[in-house]
């Protein structure tokens, strides 16, 4: 199981690095445009199509990341009043739901794509992008984070039935104030070392 975990960090870890260099791309792009606008009166035109691309398929291929990461935004007042197993059962159901949520956007989105496909849809925009090359892109981070979020729920399975709740929750659960420093403290240690 750890090995198929590994893999599905790595993968994740790509898919990091991808879509946020797109959404750095598609800033760069904006950031041109609105020079060129102001300075030279024109523009480079689609750059908002592109960046709507970028922001979908960068937010697709970014997902696997933050759940890995456990970087998703919780609301825990009453989260870290709980025991300890109800916590456990709480982070399995709300990843169990996050998965299941977006498997249905995944299947819905294979829907969108074909029809696509069959029609030849182009985008209404001057560029006339065939729509089937950003939902190909979009669908392949959806069904990659899909099937990492189905892994980590079998790794977590896998964890419960050894009894091992300590694990679960650091795979799933919410992060402790005691994570979140150390994690700041490696972070600027890091920046040290490097100057």
């Amino acid at each position: 199981m750890s090995v198929l975990m590994a893999a599905a960090a790595a993968v994740a870890r790509f898919g990091l690095w991808f879509g946020g260099a797109l959404i750095l791309l598609a800033a760069i792009l904006i950031g041109i445009d609105v020079f060129l606008r102001k300075v030279l009166v024109v523009s480079i035109g689609g750059a908002d199509e592109l960046a709507g691309y970028a922001l979908a398929i960068g937010t697709a291929w970014g997902l696997a990341a933050a759940l890995l990461d456990r970087a998703h935004i919780r609301i825990d007042s009453l989260y870290l009043l709980a025991p300890t197993p109800v916590r456990v059962a709480l982070d399995l159901v709300g990843l169990l739901l996050f998965a299941g949520f977006f498997a249905l956007v995944f299947w819905h989105g294979i829907g969108v794509f074909e029809q696509s496909w069959t029609s030849s849809s182009r985008s209404q925009s001057a560029l006339e992008t065939p729509l089937i090359v950003p939902q190909a892109i979009w669908l392949v981070g959806l069904g990659l984070f899909v099937a990492i979020a189905v892994a980590l729920a079998l790794s977590v399975l896998a964890r419960l039935l050894r009894g091992d709740l300590a694990g679960v929750s650091a795979l799933i659960g919410t992060r402790s104030s005691a994570e979140e420093v150390a994690e700041e403290m490696r972070a600027a240690e890091v920046r040290i070392a490097e100057r």
